[in-house]
């Protein structure tokens, strides 16, 4: 599996994640996908980029380190009381309505934005 395979798959992990009102870990995220911790960054990137390039909530603040609770150096918004307000965010969208963007959408990111996104969740 290439990047955009696993950060797909990461997608569908992190969506449910978002439903539940639940943060992961980059060793929980690592189990649910079968990937290695450690290179769970280089497949978050895809989904941070996407996710910034469509005005959507930034769905990887969800994967935090399991030792500060907060999104590692490499995410965007890192710092503490963004991190909780963008945490809102995500669990308030409706992830599961707005689906998965697949391999192609996160590889080169030339999905058509969804002119109606969903609101959040009931």
């Amino acid at each position: 599996m290439d990047k955009y395979e696993r950060a797909s798959q990461a997608w569908a992990v992190l969506a449910w994640a978002a439903r539940h009102r639940q943060t992961l870990t980059y060793q929980h995220l690592g189990q649910a996908t079968g990937m290695h911790p450690a290179g769970i960054g280089m497949i978050l990137d895809p989904i941070q980029d996407y996710c910034r390039d469509r005005n959507l909530p930034p769905l990887t603040v969800l994967v935090v380190q399991k030792d500060t609770g907060l999104p590692s150096s490499g995410f965007t918004a890192a710092q503490a009381v963004q991190t909780a307000s963008d945490q809102a965010k995500v669990f308030s969208f409706d992830w599961l309505s707005y689906g998965n963007p697949q391999v192609q959408g996160l590889r080169d990111r030339a999905v058509p934005v969804i002119e109606e996104v969903p609101g959040p969740v009931s």
